[in-house]
């Protein structure tokens, strides 16, 4: 008889331990989180801003490399490879300065959204945690979930929390 009850209470505990599943789409919570959008707005105008000078600088550098056509062709010939040389020798540098710029603002943007995707791993990690759940898996793009119930889709909490807390 004990081991009936004793076996009865093991099927009990083990049917009470399941485990508690969600999945969360990526793609839905980063479209949607403000944070992101915020930070591909202001590399966008960044951008915008970084070719507007790379546009006005070559329209510069053209004209100054027009005018040097003619006057070069009142100069003696060294000295006009000579210049020549000295102009060619400005625009690589030009070009080197605008590369340059444009790695440094990549490489800050990267360096953001970076730190931006390791809040939202840690917020999903925090709410599974004060939440009961077992695991939280990744769907959308590139995630690990081929199909999941629309009960089990946590995103839209998820994307409420870090917007909520992205506005204070």
């Amino acid at each position: 008889m004990k081991k009936i009850v004793l076996v009865i209470f093991l099927v009990v505990a083990v049917a009470c331990e399941q485990n508690k599943i969600a999945f969360v789409d990526n793609v839905k919570l980063m479209d949607g989180y403000q944070e992101k959008i915020d930070i591909e707005a202001r590399y966008k105008v960044k951008a915008e801003a970084l070719n507007k000078k790379r546009d006005s600088i070559s329209q510069a550098f053209q004209i100054e490399a027009q005018a040097f056509q003619t006057k070069a062709q009142s100069m003696a010939q060294d000295k006009a490879q000579e210049e020549y040389g000295l102009l060619q020798q400005r625009g690589q540098f030009i070009g080197q300065q605008l590369q340059q710029e444009e790695q440094q603002m990549q490489s800050e943007g990267q360096t953001e959204m970076d730190s931006l995707i390791s809040k939202v791993k840690s917020e999903i990690t925090s709410y599974g945690k004060s939440n009961g759940y077992t695991y939280i898996l990744s769907g959308g793009e590139g995630g690990s979930v081929l199909y999941g119930t629309d009960a089990k889709d946590i995103t839209q909490e998820i994307l409420k929390i870090l917007n909520e807390k992205y506005k204070k």
